[in-house]
């Protein structure tokens, strides 16, 4: 066999894959969107709240949003190609229910071992202590005693930080509340002896609460990270990916620094 027919065979075996080649990328591509935003859109859900920090947002007055997971969101949807939509909760605990809903697509929420039976955690993106405040005034100090019958603490329903203080107190009586807003208010007017949350937001709540006291031990590592509904690994493989990168490539930075976060480091561990 001369080396002429052998040449046009190389040459058409090469065109076919080149032609293969693209298709197969677009198919992987059309399906990752099938799997992480089967509604044609981005459906993120935020927390909403004036608690502040890496990961609660907040409804502006224009009816829009802002917040850190806001700009994240926003970005991951370029990357993909398709328009974001905000699905907004008043707390993260009611984000967990409704995660087997198919209400939403992806989250950037606090992780422990209960909701990671409802979601698929990716990469963690900030680090939090959690403690409390307690209400000007009070005699407490310390954890010690915070812990005593008859005192009422409260933390935000169905939340990682309000699984965390009911396991840490052994007498003092933890109730939850639907909303940070509501609890504010309970500890302004004193009729909740302290609150459950990370410390950065609780030093910020101190600002605005005077008499108000911040207690410097830490009761619990707080991790928040990126996640989506069971059984979505191409949609888990790509928020792993887009969270690790965003670290590097410095779009968490210009997130955190955005909303009001440039004082605050990225942790990651």
């Amino acid at each position: 066999m001369s080396k002429r027919p052998l040449l046009r065979c190389a040459i058409v075996a090469m065109g076919a894959m080149m032609m293969t080649m693209p298709a197969n990328a677009q198919g992987l591509k059309q399906g990752l969107k099938d799997d992480i935003a089967p509604t044609g859109k981005l459906r993120v859900a935020i927390g909403i709240s004036a608690a502040g920090g890496a990961f609660w947002s907040t409804k502006t007055e224009s009816g829009s949003y802002a917040g850190v997971p806001v700009d994240l969101g926003k970005e991951m949807a370029a990357q993909l190609g398709v328009p974001v939509e905000y699905v907004a909760y008043p707390n993260s605990g009611q984000i967990t229910d409704a995660a087997g809903k198919g209400a939403w697509d992806v989250t950037f929420l606090p992780r422990d071992p209960e909701r990671e039976t409802k979601m698929s955690f990716g990469a963690i993106y900030e680090v939090a202590d959690a403690t409390y405040i307690v209400k000007a005034g009070s005699p407490v100090t310390d954890f010690a005693t915070l812990d005593q019958p008859g005192v009422k603490v409260a933390a935000v329903n169905n939340t990682t930080t309000m699984r965390g203080a009911q396991a840490h107190l052994k007498n003092a009586e933890v109730t939850g509340y639907q909303t940070y807003d509501e609890i504010f208010n309970l500890l302004k007017n004193g009729e909740v002896d302290a609150f459950a949350l990370s410390r950065d937001q609780l030093n910020a709540m101190a600002k605005k609460i005077p008499g108000t006291k911040v207690l410097g031990e830490t009761f619990k590592k707080t991790v928040t990270a990126v996640a989506v509904p069971l059984n979505h690994p191409q949609a888990l493989a790509f928020v792993t990916t887009f969270m690790t990168e965003s670290v590097s490539n410095g779009i968490l930075r210009k997130a955190y620094d955005s909303n009001g976060l440039k004082d605050s480091p990225i942790r990651t561990r």
